[in-house]
């Protein structure tokens, strides 16, 4: 047994201790209830809301989430502390279990709309933000920032900037352990080339005892997880979690002292088909914008790349949500090469 599964029977384990990050594009409904039958305990984000979408495209758009899925937490985007109220206020309304602000997304269309990284050259004006935020509602009010933006790399600016926004109210910081290049680098750049600096976000552990510091970024499995979790309060992952979803299932057992995941990977497609049944006659929802999310389910698997283009082949829209899946159930079979011709 593991020192960590050994320890969470009598550790008060944090409940940062391990999520999936806020993806764009992603990390919709769907998808967080697709992660909600693989783990019952992870901590799940929204992707980014702008203050603006919120106030002006409609709550129910942007917020309806399934009940299964808390805990859950709301990201917004934005930088004018009332409309950050405002959302934050509406974003309890809807059941959220916290409200997050992001000051970590590096993209063009987000520094144009004055938020994301850039704000991290502003400390007081998320303070304002957060300590707005935190006197709107009673849920906790998290940021979400980099080590760091541009080629301002020293350690004394991501710990001054937590310090300051620290003194807002503000007690859960999720760092993604990167700078964040402003100019010259793509988002998906922005992932990959800006070099990794884990200990900079250990380091905020060791500076601020007192607070909740979660690690993000580069963290693709179990062991790595198990490795930062001693220096850190929790960990964050990303796209691995997205593109390998199956390793959730470890994750109650081993790390947050839950049960067993003892869902098999046909249940699990059977419930997803269901659900997509269920929001076609809710919410007119057509099933392709909810298969997106599972593609990674039978990873590693026999016919999983027939399986998955079973799923995402556009001729098969048509089609109802239960056949497609017995058409790609089929490519699991040892007949599977008879199937694709």
């Amino acid at each position: 047994m593991n020192l960590e599964q050994n320890q969470q029977p009598t550790e008060k384990l944090s409940p940062w201790r391990l999520s999936v990050a806020p993806m764009l594009d992603w990390t919709d409904k769907h998808c967080r209830y697709f992660h909600r039958l693989l783990t019952k305990k992870t901590r799940l984000y929204t992707e980014m809301v702008t203050t603006g979408g919120l106030l002006f495209g409609g709550e129910r758009r942007h917020l309806r989430l399934d009940e299964s899925e808390h805990p859950v937490a709301l990201q917004l985007g934005g930088s004018e502390p009332a409309d950050l109220a405002r959302c934050a206020r509406i974003g309890e309304r809807w059941s959220y279990d916290e409200i997050n602000l992001n000051c970590g997304c590096p993209s063009e269309r987000v520094r144009r709309g004055a938020f994301g990284a850039c704000l991290m050259a502003e400390p007081r004006l998320v303070a304002d933000g957060v300590k707005a935020m935190v006197d709107a509602v009673s849920v906790p009010v998290t940021v979400k920032h980099r080590v760091g933006i541009d080629r301002e790399e020293s350690y004394g600016f991501v710990r001054d900037f937590v310090g300051t926004v620290a003194q807002a109210g503000c007690h859960v910081f999720i760092v993604h352990a990167r700078n964040a290049w402003l100019q010259g680098l793509s988002p998906k750049e922005n992932r990959e080339i800006p070099p990794l600096r884990h200990e900079l976000v250990h380091q905020l552990k060791r500076d601020f005892p007192g607070l909740t510091i979660v690690l993000n970024g580069g963290i693709t499995s179990d062991e790595q997880i198990a490795a930062h979790l001693p220096h850190v309060d929790g960990v964050m992952l990303g796209r691995e979690a997205y593109h390998h979803p199956w390793m959730m299932t470890a994750w109650d057992a081993r790390f947050l002292g839950g049960a067993a995941c003892e869902a098999t990977r046909d249940a699990v497609e059977d419930a997803m088909v269901a659900y997509m049944q269920r929001e076609a006659v809710e919410d007119g929802t057509p099933w392709p914008a909810i298969a997106r999310h599972i593609l990674g389910l039978r990873h590693g698997e026999r016919g999983a790349r027939l399986w998955r283009q079973v799923w995402s082949d556009h001729k098969r829209k048509p089609l109802p949500a239960a056949e497609v899946a017995a058409q790609a159930r089929a490519c699991l079979r040892a007949d599977a090469p008879a199937l694709a011709d």
